[in-house]
């Protein structure tokens, strides 16, 4: 899983390139805007431009989308730093325009905002800056140099210095503010994506795996009488081939053979078709299983069951994300660990939950409102890299835990046994991370009314 997780972080940026033709879209709307604006002022309200530059300008941007449709082709996506050229360009060119109409006493000036929450929402975080610095720089230089809007009268259109220094105080703002607020809605959704993805491949890994199970079980049930039947035939051609011994000894080595392919399936399965017997299990072998890959790694794991009102143990549902999830969870308390893991399983009329606990630290107190988020790193003031080295800035196992456990009707909770900052007592104690998983009954409950199912006819394997 962490090699999968890499990979789709290393893979973000080319997943996230535009389309070529959503910009040059984008960018016919603009023109469009743009020549109905000059043409609604000079027209309708006779203020005097200088339109031969004006649609210089706008005509940039025509010459410009007509080489890009004809020139690429309409599935063409563009990188990074094609994305930002594209952006910079805009932005230069609404800049040159705003300078032949009055700089910021047009109240246009305020679509500079325009390519800074393009680029912050599609481009990373240096390409954002470099918008952004330009913006705040383009918008700085309209405010003092720009050609004056004349009406036709011939006196100057302009506004009040004090409310022309307001809309420049207004943009640098707003450029800060949308930047980064966009920036930072953008950067938690690909998280997201990206977290949501890795779960899937988890969830599909873990299904594969118990497949494969299946399939091997099953394979043994069956090989398991041809097998038999040449391991007779081999035993009584040896007995038969004493006068010949280089018959008897490749009679021998087909017996070997036989019980090599014996015990190779019998370590890969167990014994037994994977029919729906294998569907559902008791809830402490569920859990024997999650933490089965942990259980030598230096750390004792200590299962306990308490039973509610004398009730019986309930069969559960072996899904794949639910082993899956408890896994995660249980390999993240060994990891943290002193010595001891605990394993507490609790069931009732109406729920069943268990309670994976630990004797180590604990989660960082200024974490753990955040706990179950993809990729959540430590604030920089309290970093302690003795205590959870292997962990440093991710928290993408803890996000496919809950995410999978929750998707099996699961509510999870995330707490520590005692606070980190007092004494930690002797040894032994459950003093570290806690966390508890709960269902409803009715979700895992491979039995809800007391009753098995049936489970139909087992499939011969061909």
């Amino acid at each position: 899983m962490p090699d999968t997780s890499i990979g789709l972080l290393e893979d973000r940026t080319r997943r996230n390139w535009i389309r070529l033709r959503t910009l040059i879209l984008l960018r016919w709307v603009a023109i469009v805007g743009q020549l109905a604006a000059i043409t609604v002022a000079h027209r309708i309200y006779h203020i005097q431009l200088e339109l031969g530059l004006c649609y210089l300008a706008v005509g940039v941007s025509v010459i410009g989308n007509l080489i890009a449709m004809f020139v690429f082709p309409e599935n063409k996506r563009l990188s990074e730093t094609e994305n930002l050229l594209m952006v910079l360009f805009d932005l230069l060119q609404l800049a040159l325009l705003l300078y032949l109409t009055g700089g910021l006493n047009n109240p246009f000036a305020m679509l500079l905002l325009g390519p800074v929450t393009v680029a912050a929402s599609m481009m990373g975080l240096r390409s954002t800056l470099i918008i952004g610095a330009s913006a705040i720089i383009l918008v700085t230089l309209l405010a003092q140099f720009h050609l004056p809007l004349l009406a036709q009268e011939g006196f100057v259109l302009r506004i009040p210095d004090i409310f022309r220094f307001g809309t420049w105080a207004a943009i640098i703002i707003a450029t800060l503010f949308m930047g980064a607020y966009s920036r930072r809605i953008s950067s938690e959704m690909q998280s997201m994506n990206d977290a949501l993805a890795a779960t899937q491949l988890a969830l599909a890994r873990e299904q594969k795996l118990t497949d494969l199970g299946g399939v091997v079980a099953a394979a043994a049930h069956e090989l398991g009488t041809p097998l038999a039947t040449i391991k007779l035939t081999s035993a009584e051609l040896i007995d038969e081939l004493d006068d010949r011994p280089d018959l008897r000894d490749d009679a021998a080595l087909i017996r070997d053979q036989a019980d090599r392919c014996r015990d190779i399936l019998r370590d890969m399965g167990r014994s037994g078709k994977d029919d729906l017997h294998l569907r559902q299990a008791p809830l402490s072998a569920v859990l024997a299983e999650a933490a089965d890959p942990h259980k030598n790694r230096g750390k004792m794991v200590h299962f306990e069951e308490i039973a509610g009102d004398g009730l019986q143990q309930p069969m559960i549902l072996r899904k794949p994300e639910l082993i899956h999830g408890l896994r995660n969870l249980i390999q993240n308390a060994v990891d943290f660990a002193d010595a001891n893991v605990w394993i507490e399983s609790r069931w009732s009329d109406s729920r069943i939950s268990v309670r994976i606990m630990d004797d180590g630290r604990g989660y960082p107190p200024t974490l753990i409102g955040r706990i179950g988020d993809p990729f959540v790193r430590r604030r920089s003031g309290v970093q302690d890299t003795t205590a959870r080295p292997e962990y440093e800035g991710m928290g993408l196992g803890l996000f496919i835990a809950k995410t999978l456990l929750e998707r099996t009707g699961a509510a999870l909770s995330f707490a520590n046994g005692s606070n980190p900052f007092h004494s930690r007592g002797g040894k032994n104690t459950r003093r570290g991370a806690v966390v508890e998983v709960v269902w409803p009954r009715h979700k895992i409950d491979a039995r809800p009314f007391g009753v098995a199912p049936a489970h139909g006819r087992n499939e011969r394997i061909y």
